[in-house]
Protein backbone atom coordinates (compact mmCIF):
# COMPACT_ATOMS: atom_id res chain seq x y z
CA UNK A 1 0.00 0.00 0.00
CA UNK A 2 3.42 2.25 0.49
CA UNK A 3 5.45 1.13 -2.37
CA UNK A 4 8.21 4.10 -1.80
CA UNK A 5 8.44 1.90 1.83
CA UNK A 6 9.68 -0.97 -0.31
CA UNK A 7 12.92 0.67 -1.72
CA UNK A 8 14.13 1.45 2.37
CA UNK A 9 12.82 -2.32 3.50
CA UNK A 10 14.77 -4.35 0.23
CA UNK A 11 18.09 -2.38 0.94
CA UNK A 12 17.12 -0.92 -2.95
CA UNK A 13 17.75 2.50 -2.29
CA UNK A 14 21.64 4.19 -1.80
CA UNK A 15 23.43 7.64 -1.47
CA UNK A 16 24.13 7.41 -5.31
CA UNK A 17 20.07 7.05 -6.34
CA UNK A 18 19.89 10.03 -3.84
CA UNK A 19 21.92 12.07 -6.20
CA UNK A 20 20.21 11.35 -9.32
CA UNK A 21 16.61 11.95 -7.15
CA UNK A 22 17.77 15.28 -5.98
CA UNK A 23 18.97 16.56 -9.15
CA UNK A 24 16.03 15.64 -10.72
CA UNK A 25 13.35 16.85 -7.66
CA UNK A 26 15.37 20.27 -7.91
CA UNK A 27 15.28 20.93 -11.84
CA UNK A 28 11.70 19.74 -11.79
CA UNK A 29 11.10 22.50 -9.23
CA UNK A 30 12.32 25.42 -10.80
CA UNK A 31 10.58 24.54 -14.02
CA UNK A 32 6.82 23.69 -11.50
CA UNK A 33 6.81 27.38 -9.77
CA UNK A 34 6.61 29.12 -13.03
CA UNK A 35 4.15 26.57 -14.43
CA UNK A 36 2.04 26.19 -11.76
CA UNK A 37 1.78 30.31 -11.19
CA UNK A 38 0.57 30.09 -14.92
CA UNK A 39 -1.80 27.12 -14.63
CA UNK A 40 -3.14 28.75 -11.31
CA UNK A 41 -4.11 32.00 -13.54
CA UNK A 42 -5.78 29.59 -16.53
CA UNK A 43 -7.95 27.99 -13.46
CA UNK A 44 -9.13 31.13 -12.29
CA UNK A 45 -7.53 31.18 -9.39
CA UNK A 46 -4.87 33.28 -7.32
CA UNK A 47 -0.94 32.21 -8.47
CA UNK A 48 -0.90 30.87 -4.97
CA UNK A 49 -3.20 28.15 -4.88
CA UNK A 50 -1.00 26.79 -8.32
CA UNK A 51 1.91 26.83 -5.20
CA UNK A 52 -0.23 24.75 -2.93
CA UNK A 53 -1.14 22.14 -5.26
CA UNK A 54 2.81 21.92 -5.51
CA UNK A 55 3.15 20.62 -1.71
CA UNK A 56 1.18 17.68 -0.18
CA UNK A 57 0.05 16.46 -3.48
CA UNK A 58 3.23 15.90 -4.64
CA UNK A 59 4.94 14.12 -1.31
CA UNK A 60 1.79 11.74 -0.75
CA UNK A 61 2.13 10.52 -4.61
CA UNK A 62 5.66 9.87 -3.65
CA UNK A 63 4.71 7.45 -0.89
CA UNK A 64 1.94 5.97 -2.74
CA UNK A 65 2.70 6.07 -6.10
CA UNK A 66 3.48 3.37 -8.27
CA UNK A 67 5.29 5.24 -11.00
CA UNK A 68 8.72 6.36 -10.10
CA UNK A 69 9.22 9.11 -12.48
CA UNK A 70 5.53 10.34 -12.97
CA UNK A 71 5.25 14.47 -11.79
CA UNK A 72 2.24 15.57 -10.65
CA UNK A 73 1.11 18.86 -10.32
CA UNK A 74 -1.13 22.02 -11.85
CA UNK A 75 -1.46 21.29 -15.72
CA UNK A 76 -3.00 22.85 -18.68
CA UNK A 77 -5.76 20.14 -19.53
CA UNK A 78 -7.29 20.17 -15.75
CA UNK A 79 -6.69 23.73 -15.58
CA UNK A 80 -9.16 24.20 -18.39
CA UNK A 81 -11.16 21.85 -17.16
CA UNK A 82 -11.55 23.38 -13.52
CA UNK A 83 -12.37 26.67 -15.21
CA UNK A 84 -15.14 25.50 -17.88
CA UNK A 85 -16.91 23.96 -14.82
CA UNK A 86 -16.58 25.64 -11.78
CA UNK A 87 -17.13 29.41 -14.05
CA UNK A 88 -20.56 28.09 -15.02
CA UNK A 89 -21.20 28.16 -10.79
CA UNK A 90 -18.85 31.49 -9.76
CA UNK A 91 -16.67 34.30 -11.85
CA UNK A 92 -12.91 33.30 -11.69
CA UNK A 93 -10.71 34.64 -9.10
CA UNK A 94 -13.21 35.23 -6.45
CA UNK A 95 -13.63 33.49 -2.89
CA UNK A 96 -16.30 31.65 -4.33
CA UNK A 97 -14.78 30.33 -7.02
CA UNK A 98 -11.54 29.27 -5.18
CA UNK A 99 -13.66 27.98 -2.49
CA UNK A 100 -15.78 25.17 -5.47
CA UNK A 101 -12.20 24.53 -7.11
CA UNK A 102 -10.99 23.27 -3.80
CA UNK A 103 -14.06 21.40 -3.39
CA UNK A 104 -13.84 20.17 -6.95
CA UNK A 105 -10.58 18.64 -5.85
CA UNK A 106 -12.03 17.15 -2.53
CA UNK A 107 -14.59 15.46 -4.56
CA UNK A 108 -12.21 14.04 -7.33
CA UNK A 109 -10.08 12.60 -5.16
CA UNK A 110 -12.56 10.87 -3.06
CA UNK A 111 -13.74 9.17 -6.33
CA UNK A 112 -10.92 8.13 -7.79
CA UNK A 113 -10.16 6.60 -3.85
CA UNK A 114 -13.67 4.78 -3.79
CA UNK A 115 -13.21 3.20 -7.92
CA UNK A 116 -9.66 2.24 -6.40
CA UNK A 117 -11.59 0.06 -3.31
CA UNK A 118 -13.58 -1.06 -5.68
CA UNK A 119 -10.88 -2.01 -7.89
CA UNK A 120 -12.70 0.08 -11.00
CA UNK A 121 -9.19 1.39 -12.99
CA UNK A 122 -10.83 -0.26 -16.21
CA UNK A 123 -13.40 1.74 -16.44
CA UNK A 124 -11.21 4.71 -17.73
CA UNK A 125 -11.06 1.95 -20.27
CA UNK A 126 -14.45 3.40 -21.66
CA UNK A 127 -13.03 6.16 -22.78
CA UNK A 128 -11.15 5.57 -26.39
CA UNK A 129 -8.24 7.31 -27.44
CA UNK A 130 -9.39 9.16 -30.34
CA UNK A 131 -12.07 10.85 -27.70
CA UNK A 132 -8.78 11.64 -25.75
CA UNK A 133 -6.86 12.99 -28.74
CA UNK A 134 -9.97 15.02 -29.96
CA UNK A 135 -10.73 16.59 -26.43
CA UNK A 136 -6.86 17.24 -25.57
CA UNK A 137 -6.45 19.21 -29.19
CA UNK A 138 -10.11 21.03 -28.60
CA UNK A 139 -9.07 21.92 -25.07
CA UNK A 140 -5.23 23.28 -26.43
CA UNK A 141 -7.14 25.93 -28.64
CA UNK A 142 -9.42 26.35 -25.67
CA UNK A 143 -6.45 27.54 -23.66
CA UNK A 144 -4.62 29.49 -26.48
CA UNK A 145 -7.80 31.42 -26.95
CA UNK A 146 -7.95 31.85 -23.17
CA UNK A 147 -4.46 33.68 -23.21
CA UNK A 148 -5.16 36.18 -26.11
CA UNK A 149 -6.36 38.42 -23.73
CA UNK A 150 -3.00 38.79 -21.40
CA UNK A 151 -0.71 37.81 -24.34
CA UNK A 152 -2.20 41.20 -26.36
CA UNK A 153 -2.92 43.50 -23.03
CA UNK A 154 -6.60 43.57 -24.18
CA UNK A 155 -8.96 44.09 -21.47
CA UNK A 156 -11.58 41.37 -22.97
CA UNK A 157 -15.17 41.44 -21.37
CA UNK A 158 -16.53 38.41 -19.82
CA UNK A 159 -17.72 36.27 -22.73
CA UNK A 160 -18.24 32.94 -22.18
CA UNK A 161 -17.68 30.90 -25.65
CA UNK A 162 -13.92 30.74 -26.83
CA UNK A 163 -15.32 31.84 -30.08
CA UNK A 164 -16.72 35.48 -29.15
CA UNK A 165 -12.99 35.85 -27.11
CA UNK A 166 -11.58 35.62 -30.11
CA UNK A 167 -13.89 37.59 -32.44
CA UNK A 168 -13.36 40.09 -30.20
CA UNK A 169 -9.41 40.06 -29.80
CA UNK A 170 -9.06 40.17 -33.51
CA UNK A 171 -11.78 43.44 -33.48
CA UNK A 172 -9.94 45.29 -31.13
CA UNK A 173 -5.89 43.95 -31.89
CA UNK A 174 -5.54 47.87 -32.97
CA UNK A 175 -5.74 48.35 -29.17
CA UNK A 176 -3.01 45.95 -27.84
CA UNK A 177 -0.54 46.99 -25.80
CA UNK A 178 2.69 46.69 -27.67
CA UNK A 179 4.94 46.37 -24.54
CA UNK A 180 2.92 43.23 -23.59
CA UNK A 181 2.64 42.20 -26.71
CA UNK A 182 6.69 42.28 -27.21
CA UNK A 183 6.50 40.34 -23.79
CA UNK A 184 4.89 37.63 -24.80
CA UNK A 185 6.18 37.03 -27.72
CA UNK A 186 9.64 37.14 -26.71
CA UNK A 187 9.57 34.90 -23.98
CA UNK A 188 7.65 32.30 -26.25
CA UNK A 189 10.67 32.48 -29.03
CA UNK A 190 12.90 32.38 -25.91
CA UNK A 191 11.50 29.39 -23.98
CA UNK A 192 11.24 27.83 -27.69
CA UNK A 193 14.64 28.43 -28.33
CA UNK A 194 15.82 27.15 -25.10
CA UNK A 195 14.09 23.94 -24.81
CA UNK A 196 15.71 23.19 -27.90
CA UNK A 197 18.74 23.75 -26.95
CA UNK A 198 18.47 21.73 -23.60
CA UNK A 199 15.17 20.23 -22.61
CA UNK A 200 16.15 19.76 -18.98
CA UNK A 201 17.46 23.33 -18.52
CA UNK A 202 14.93 25.96 -16.86
CA UNK A 203 14.02 28.16 -19.86
CA UNK A 204 10.63 29.00 -18.78
CA UNK A 205 11.98 29.81 -15.02
CA UNK A 206 14.75 31.85 -16.89
CA UNK A 207 12.78 34.11 -18.63
CA UNK A 208 10.18 34.45 -15.89
CA UNK A 209 13.65 36.03 -13.95
CA UNK A 210 14.67 38.45 -17.03
CA UNK A 211 11.26 39.93 -17.80
CA UNK A 212 10.12 40.38 -14.07
CA UNK A 213 14.07 42.22 -13.52
CA UNK A 214 13.11 44.40 -17.22
CA UNK A 215 9.65 44.95 -15.71
CA UNK A 216 10.67 46.43 -12.36
CA UNK A 217 13.79 48.41 -13.34
CA UNK A 218 11.74 50.37 -16.36
CA UNK A 219 8.72 50.46 -14.19
CA UNK A 220 6.69 48.44 -17.11
CA UNK A 221 3.32 47.99 -15.13
CA UNK A 222 3.24 52.07 -14.85
CA UNK A 223 2.71 51.81 -19.07
CA UNK A 224 -0.19 49.31 -19.55
CA UNK A 225 1.88 45.90 -18.80
CA UNK A 226 -0.61 43.86 -16.09
CA UNK A 227 1.36 41.79 -13.53
CA UNK A 228 0.41 39.16 -10.80
CA UNK A 229 0.64 41.68 -7.50
CA UNK A 230 0.82 40.71 -3.63
CA UNK A 231 1.26 37.09 -3.17
CA UNK A 232 1.04 35.85 0.08
CA UNK A 233 3.63 34.30 1.90
CA UNK A 234 3.70 31.24 3.86
CA UNK A 235 2.28 27.69 3.94
CA UNK A 236 -1.23 26.67 3.63
CA UNK A 237 -3.79 26.48 6.60
CA UNK A 238 -5.85 23.24 7.08
CA UNK A 239 -9.42 23.97 6.19
CA UNK A 240 -12.41 21.24 5.76
CA UNK A 241 -14.53 22.64 2.94
CA UNK A 242 -18.00 23.66 3.28
CA UNK A 243 -20.18 21.04 0.59
CA UNK A 244 -24.00 20.79 0.63
CA UNK A 245 -26.20 18.79 -1.66
CA UNK A 246 -26.43 21.05 -4.52
CA UNK A 247 -23.08 22.17 -4.58
CA UNK A 248 -21.74 18.23 -5.34
CA UNK A 249 -25.10 18.16 -7.85
CA UNK A 250 -23.73 20.93 -9.36
CA UNK A 251 -20.15 20.20 -9.84
CA UNK A 252 -20.84 16.30 -10.59
CA UNK A 253 -19.92 16.86 -14.19
CA UNK A 254 -16.98 18.64 -14.00
CA UNK A 255 -15.84 15.92 -11.22
CA UNK A 256 -16.52 13.14 -13.57
CA UNK A 257 -14.44 14.96 -16.18
CA UNK A 258 -11.56 16.00 -13.85
CA UNK A 259 -11.23 12.34 -12.81
CA UNK A 260 -11.28 9.97 -15.99
CA UNK A 261 -9.61 12.73 -18.11
CA UNK A 262 -7.09 13.00 -15.16
CA UNK A 263 -6.24 9.72 -14.56
CA UNK A 264 -6.14 8.64 -18.34
CA UNK A 265 -3.75 10.88 -18.95
CA UNK A 266 -1.54 10.58 -15.80
CA UNK A 267 -1.74 6.33 -16.30
CA UNK A 268 -0.72 7.27 -20.20
CA UNK A 269 2.10 9.27 -19.01
CA UNK A 270 3.83 6.75 -16.34
CA UNK A 271 2.97 3.34 -18.89
CA UNK A 272 4.75 5.14 -21.31
CA UNK A 273 8.09 5.78 -17.97
CA UNK A 274 7.42 2.10 -17.03
CA UNK A 275 7.96 1.01 -20.70
CA UNK A 276 11.16 3.21 -21.16
CA UNK A 277 12.88 2.61 -18.24
CA UNK A 278 11.58 -1.44 -16.92
CA UNK A 279 12.77 -0.52 -13.32
CA UNK A 280 9.02 -0.92 -12.02
CA UNK A 281 5.34 -2.15 -12.36
CA UNK A 282 2.11 -0.17 -12.69
CA UNK A 283 -0.56 -0.88 -10.44
CA UNK A 284 -3.62 0.88 -12.11
CA UNK A 285 -6.10 0.47 -8.77
CA UNK A 286 -2.98 1.90 -6.38
CA UNK A 287 -2.36 4.76 -8.72
CA UNK A 288 -6.07 5.93 -8.61
CA UNK A 289 -5.50 5.80 -4.78
CA UNK A 290 -2.20 7.91 -5.37
CA UNK A 291 -3.64 10.14 -7.28
CA UNK A 292 -7.09 10.27 -5.22
CA UNK A 293 -5.61 10.41 -1.46
CA UNK A 294 -3.15 13.70 -3.25
CA UNK A 295 -6.05 15.26 -3.91
CA UNK A 296 -8.38 14.22 -1.03
CA UNK A 297 -5.70 15.49 1.64
CA UNK A 298 -4.35 18.36 -0.47
CA UNK A 299 -7.87 20.01 -0.60
CA UNK A 300 -7.71 19.97 2.94
CA UNK A 301 -5.01 22.36 2.33
CA UNK A 302 -6.17 24.72 0.00
CA UNK A 303 -4.82 22.61 -2.80
CA UNK A 304 -6.47 22.76 -6.09
CA UNK A 305 -7.06 19.90 -8.39
CA UNK A 306 -3.55 18.25 -10.16
CA UNK A 307 -2.84 15.44 -12.26
CA UNK A 308 0.32 14.06 -14.25
CA UNK A 309 2.34 16.30 -16.34
CA UNK A 310 4.03 15.39 -19.59
CA UNK A 311 6.39 17.78 -19.69
CA UNK A 312 7.62 17.41 -16.29
CA UNK A 313 7.53 14.01 -16.13
CA UNK A 314 10.02 13.86 -19.07
CA UNK A 315 12.59 16.45 -17.88
CA UNK A 316 12.03 14.21 -14.24
CA UNK A 317 13.30 11.30 -16.03
CA UNK A 318 15.80 12.91 -18.79
CA UNK A 319 16.97 14.32 -15.22
CA UNK A 320 17.74 11.08 -13.83
CA UNK A 321 14.94 10.52 -11.93
CA UNK A 322 15.21 6.62 -10.10
CA UNK A 323 12.23 7.04 -7.04
CA UNK A 324 9.52 8.53 -6.54
CA UNK A 325 11.61 10.58 -3.74
CA UNK A 326 12.45 13.05 -6.59
CA UNK A 327 9.09 14.55 -6.30
CA UNK A 328 9.55 15.24 -2.57
CA UNK A 329 12.67 17.06 -3.88
CA UNK A 330 10.51 18.65 -6.08
CA UNK A 331 8.08 19.91 -3.43
CA UNK A 332 10.77 20.97 -0.79
CA UNK A 333 11.68 23.64 -3.26
CA UNK A 334 8.06 24.48 -3.58
CA UNK A 335 8.44 24.66 0.26
CA UNK A 336 11.48 27.17 0.45
CA UNK A 337 9.60 29.27 -2.22
CA UNK A 338 6.46 29.59 -0.76
CA UNK A 339 8.24 31.00 2.98
CA UNK A 340 11.04 33.21 1.25
CA UNK A 341 10.51 33.71 -2.62
CA UNK A 342 6.81 34.92 -2.88
CA UNK A 343 7.50 39.01 -2.23
CA UNK A 344 9.47 38.61 -5.41
CA UNK A 345 6.79 36.62 -7.63
CA UNK A 346 4.60 40.93 -7.57
CA UNK A 347 6.43 41.87 -10.65
CA UNK A 348 6.22 39.01 -12.84
CA UNK A 349 3.96 40.02 -16.03
CA UNK A 350 1.09 38.40 -16.72
CA UNK A 351 2.34 38.07 -20.50
CA UNK A 352 5.41 36.14 -20.05
CA UNK A 353 2.73 33.56 -18.16
CA UNK A 354 0.87 32.94 -21.08
CA UNK A 355 3.72 32.68 -22.82
CA UNK A 356 4.36 29.48 -20.34
CA UNK A 357 0.96 28.22 -20.83
CA UNK A 358 1.07 28.48 -25.03
CA UNK A 359 4.54 27.06 -25.13
CA UNK A 360 3.24 24.26 -22.74
CA UNK A 361 -0.22 23.29 -24.54
CA UNK A 362 0.83 23.88 -28.68
CA UNK A 363 1.97 20.49 -29.01
CA UNK A 364 -1.10 19.46 -27.13
CA UNK A 365 -2.79 20.05 -30.61
CA UNK A 366 -2.67 16.24 -32.51
CA UNK A 367 -1.87 16.90 -36.26
CA UNK A 368 0.07 14.50 -37.01
CA UNK A 369 -2.23 12.13 -34.92
CA UNK A 370 -5.89 13.06 -37.01
CA UNK A 371 -3.66 12.46 -40.30
CA UNK A 372 -2.45 8.65 -39.12
CA UNK A 373 -6.10 8.26 -38.10
CA UNK A 374 -7.78 8.99 -41.64
CA UNK A 375 -5.25 6.81 -43.11
CA UNK A 376 -5.48 3.86 -40.54
CA UNK A 377 -9.28 3.77 -39.12
CA UNK A 378 -11.76 6.64 -40.38
CA UNK A 379 -14.55 5.97 -37.82
CA UNK A 380 -11.82 6.25 -35.20
CA UNK A 381 -10.89 9.44 -37.10
CA UNK A 382 -14.41 11.07 -37.42
CA UNK A 383 -14.60 9.93 -32.98
CA UNK A 384 -11.94 12.56 -32.68
CA UNK A 385 -13.51 15.54 -35.37
CA UNK A 386 -16.54 15.19 -33.67
CA UNK A 387 -14.89 15.28 -30.11
CA UNK A 388 -13.09 18.15 -31.36
CA UNK A 389 -15.74 20.23 -32.70
CA UNK A 390 -17.95 19.11 -29.84
CA UNK A 391 -15.41 20.51 -27.10
CA UNK A 392 -14.45 23.64 -28.93
CA UNK A 393 -18.70 24.50 -30.15
CA UNK A 394 -20.35 23.53 -27.08
CA UNK A 395 -17.60 23.05 -24.25
CA UNK A 396 -15.35 20.42 -22.45
CA UNK A 397 -18.14 18.49 -20.97
CA UNK A 398 -20.58 17.96 -23.64
CA UNK A 399 -17.72 17.89 -26.14
CA UNK A 400 -16.12 14.60 -24.33
CA UNK A 401 -19.60 13.17 -23.56
CA UNK A 402 -20.40 13.47 -26.99
CA UNK A 403 -16.96 11.43 -28.24
CA UNK A 404 -17.70 9.12 -25.68
CA UNK A 405 -21.68 8.47 -26.85
CA UNK A 406 -20.23 8.36 -30.63
CA UNK A 407 -17.74 5.82 -29.98
CA UNK A 408 -20.05 3.33 -28.40
CA UNK A 409 -22.64 3.82 -31.18
CA UNK A 410 -19.86 2.91 -33.56
CA UNK A 411 -18.78 -0.11 -31.37
CA UNK A 412 -22.57 -1.42 -30.98
CA UNK A 413 -23.05 -0.78 -34.75
CA UNK A 414 -19.93 -3.14 -35.91
CA UNK A 415 -20.40 -5.28 -32.95
CA UNK A 416 -24.13 -5.68 -34.45
CA UNK A 417 -22.70 -6.57 -37.81
CA UNK A 418 -19.65 -8.64 -36.93
CA UNK A 419 -17.54 -10.46 -39.70
CA UNK A 420 -19.32 -13.22 -40.75
CA UNK A 421 -16.50 -15.14 -43.40
CA UNK A 422 -17.62 -18.68 -45.52
CA UNK A 423 -14.41 -20.77 -45.50
CA UNK A 424 -13.23 -22.80 -48.32
CA UNK A 425 -10.27 -25.29 -48.53
CA UNK A 426 -7.08 -23.86 -50.06
CA UNK A 427 -6.10 -26.84 -52.77
CA UNK A 428 -3.29 -29.30 -51.58
CA UNK A 429 -3.58 -28.40 -47.69
CA UNK A 430 -6.12 -28.89 -45.01
CA UNK A 431 -6.47 -24.86 -44.60
CA UNK A 432 -9.68 -23.18 -44.60
CA UNK A 433 -9.87 -19.43 -45.47
CA UNK A 434 -12.52 -16.78 -46.23
CA UNK A 435 -13.44 -16.84 -49.99
CA UNK A 436 -13.41 -13.51 -50.25
CA UNK A 437 -9.83 -13.59 -50.15
CA UNK A 438 -9.29 -16.83 -51.72
CA UNK A 439 -11.46 -16.69 -54.77
CA UNK A 440 -9.85 -19.48 -56.47
CA UNK A 441 -10.54 -22.20 -53.42
CA UNK A 442 -11.91 -24.96 -53.46
CA UNK A 443 -15.78 -24.70 -53.08
CA UNK A 444 -17.60 -27.85 -52.00
CA UNK A 445 -21.70 -28.81 -53.18
CA UNK A 446 -21.61 -31.01 -50.16
CA UNK A 447 -21.00 -28.38 -47.65
CA UNK A 448 -21.17 -24.67 -46.48
CA UNK A 449 -18.46 -24.01 -43.60
CA UNK A 450 -19.10 -19.98 -41.91
CA UNK A 451 -17.04 -18.50 -39.45
CA UNK A 452 -18.29 -16.33 -37.11
CA UNK A 453 -16.40 -13.59 -35.27
CA UNK A 454 -17.31 -12.08 -32.77
CA UNK A 455 -19.67 -13.03 -29.67
CA UNK A 456 -23.00 -13.98 -30.36
CA UNK A 457 -25.18 -12.16 -28.18
CA UNK A 458 -28.68 -10.23 -28.50
CA UNK A 459 -27.16 -7.22 -30.31
CA UNK A 460 -25.83 -9.37 -33.72
CA UNK A 461 -27.88 -12.75 -32.95
CA UNK A 462 -30.36 -11.69 -35.75
CA UNK A 463 -27.54 -10.58 -38.06
CA UNK A 464 -26.13 -13.93 -37.69
CA UNK A 465 -29.30 -15.49 -37.93
CA UNK A 466 -29.93 -13.98 -41.71
CA UNK A 467 -26.65 -14.15 -42.57
CA UNK A 468 -26.53 -17.62 -42.51
CA UNK A 469 -29.58 -17.85 -44.54
CA UNK A 470 -28.53 -15.65 -46.88
CA UNK A 471 -25.39 -18.03 -47.53
CA UNK A 472 -27.98 -20.85 -47.92
CA UNK A 473 -29.99 -18.75 -50.61
CA UNK A 474 -26.74 -18.69 -52.69
CA UNK A 475 -26.25 -22.00 -53.18
CA UNK A 476 -28.25 -23.13 -56.38
CA UNK A 477 -28.11 -26.30 -54.63
CA UNK A 478 -28.69 -26.57 -50.91
CA UNK A 479 -25.69 -28.36 -48.82
CA UNK A 480 -26.21 -31.48 -46.78
CA UNK A 481 -24.07 -29.81 -44.18
CA UNK A 482 -23.25 -26.31 -42.64
CA UNK A 483 -20.41 -26.48 -40.49
CA UNK A 484 -20.05 -23.66 -38.46
CA UNK A 485 -16.90 -22.34 -36.77
CA UNK A 486 -17.22 -21.33 -33.60
CA UNK A 487 -12.99 -20.47 -32.81
CA UNK A 488 -13.80 -16.55 -33.08
CA UNK A 489 -16.99 -16.75 -30.99
CA UNK A 490 -15.82 -15.99 -27.32
CA UNK A 491 -19.57 -15.88 -25.75
CA UNK A 492 -22.86 -16.22 -25.72
CA UNK A 493 -26.22 -15.39 -24.37
CA UNK A 494 -29.25 -16.70 -24.08
CA UNK A 495 -30.67 -14.46 -26.95
CA UNK A 496 -27.55 -16.41 -28.90
CA UNK A 497 -28.44 -19.63 -28.18
CA UNK A 498 -32.20 -18.77 -28.73
CA UNK A 499 -31.17 -17.72 -32.41
CA UNK A 500 -28.83 -21.20 -32.15
CA UNK A 501 -31.42 -23.39 -31.87
CA UNK A 502 -33.65 -21.54 -34.51
CA UNK A 503 -31.00 -22.19 -36.77
CA UNK A 504 -30.62 -25.62 -36.20
CA UNK A 505 -34.46 -26.44 -36.67
CA UNK A 506 -34.64 -24.19 -40.13
CA UNK A 507 -31.75 -26.48 -40.59
CA UNK A 508 -33.61 -29.63 -40.11
CA UNK A 509 -36.33 -28.84 -41.65
CA UNK A 510 -34.12 -28.75 -44.85
CA UNK A 511 -32.84 -31.58 -44.17
CA UNK A 512 -29.55 -29.58 -43.69
CA UNK A 513 -26.96 -31.02 -40.83
CA UNK A 514 -25.28 -28.70 -38.33
CA UNK A 515 -22.04 -29.35 -36.96
CA UNK A 516 -19.73 -27.18 -35.01
CA UNK A 517 -16.40 -26.67 -34.92
CA UNK A 518 -13.53 -25.47 -32.60
CA UNK A 519 -16.00 -24.12 -29.55
CA UNK A 520 -13.94 -22.38 -26.89
CA UNK A 521 -14.45 -23.95 -23.05
CA UNK A 522 -16.92 -20.80 -21.66
CA UNK A 523 -19.05 -21.33 -24.94
CA UNK A 524 -18.70 -25.24 -24.69
CA UNK A 525 -19.78 -24.79 -20.97
CA UNK A 526 -22.86 -22.86 -22.14
CA UNK A 527 -24.29 -25.25 -24.56
CA UNK A 528 -24.20 -28.26 -22.31
CA UNK A 529 -25.70 -26.12 -19.21
CA UNK A 530 -28.83 -25.34 -22.11
CA UNK A 531 -28.99 -28.69 -23.42
CA UNK A 532 -28.11 -27.81 -26.86
CA UNK A 533 -24.84 -30.07 -27.04
CA UNK A 534 -26.46 -33.22 -26.10
CA UNK A 535 -29.71 -31.87 -28.82
CA UNK A 536 -27.33 -31.45 -31.58
CA UNK A 537 -25.43 -34.81 -30.25
CA UNK A 538 -22.00 -35.25 -29.27
CA UNK A 539 -20.72 -36.69 -32.82
CA UNK A 540 -22.13 -33.48 -34.25
CA UNK A 541 -19.37 -31.50 -32.32
CA UNK A 542 -15.33 -31.64 -33.70
CA UNK A 543 -12.17 -29.94 -32.57
CA UNK A 544 -11.24 -28.69 -36.23
CA UNK A 545 -12.33 -28.10 -40.00
CA UNK A 546 -10.72 -31.27 -41.12
CA UNK A 547 -12.06 -33.06 -38.98
CA UNK A 548 -15.68 -31.77 -39.68
CA UNK A 549 -15.20 -32.10 -43.29
CA UNK A 550 -14.16 -35.45 -42.91
CA UNK A 551 -16.79 -36.52 -41.44
CA UNK A 552 -19.31 -34.37 -43.77
CA UNK A 553 -17.37 -36.31 -47.33
CA UNK A 554 -17.11 -39.52 -45.25
CA UNK A 555 -18.62 -40.09 -42.45
CA UNK A 556 -15.35 -40.33 -40.43
CA UNK A 557 -15.59 -40.08 -36.91
CA UNK A 558 -13.42 -40.32 -33.90
CA UNK A 559 -15.15 -41.12 -30.10
CA UNK A 560 -11.99 -39.22 -28.27
CA UNK A 561 -11.99 -35.87 -30.64
CA UNK A 562 -15.76 -35.51 -30.06
CA UNK A 563 -15.48 -35.87 -26.66
CA UNK A 564 -12.84 -33.50 -26.60
CA UNK A 565 -14.66 -31.00 -28.70
CA UNK A 566 -17.80 -31.35 -26.36
CA UNK A 567 -15.45 -31.16 -22.91
CA UNK A 568 -17.40 -29.47 -19.98
CA UNK A 569 -16.05 -27.76 -17.03
CA UNK A 570 -17.68 -29.08 -13.89
CA UNK A 571 -16.14 -26.98 -11.57
CA UNK A 572 -18.03 -23.67 -9.71
CA UNK A 573 -18.56 -21.18 -11.74
CA UNK A 574 -18.82 -17.56 -11.12
CA UNK A 575 -22.07 -15.79 -10.06
CA UNK A 576 -22.59 -14.06 -13.14
CA UNK A 577 -21.94 -16.77 -15.70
Amino acid sequence: MVPILQLFFTNQYNLSTFKKDSIAGITVGVILIPQAIAYALLMGVPPIYGLYSCLLPLVLYAFFGTSRQLSIGPVAVTAILVMSGVSQIADPFTDRFVELAIITSLLTGVLQIVMSVLRMGFLVNLIAQPVISGFISAAAILIIISQLEEGFGLDVPNLRHAYEILGYVIQNIAHSNLITLLICLFSILAIVLLKRWRSSFPGALSILVVTTLVTYVFKLHDKGVAIIGDVPSGLPSFDIPSIDYDTIVALLPAVLTITFIGYVGSMGIAKSMEMKNRDHVLKPNQELFALGIAKVVGSLFQAVPSSGSYSRTAINDEAGAKTTISSLVTSSIVFLSLLFLTSLFYYIPKAVLSAIILVSVFGLINFNGAKHLFKLKRRDFIVMMITFLGTLILGVERGIFIGVLLSFLFLQYYSSRPHIAELVNIPETLYYRNIDRFPNAIQSKKYLIIRFDNQLYFGNASYFKDTVQQYLSKRTELPKFLILDNTNMHDIDSTGLHVLEDIYEYLTNVHIQLLIVGTIGPVRDFLKRSGFTDKLGIDHYFLTIADAVGYAENKITHEVKHEAAVQFNQKRRSFLD
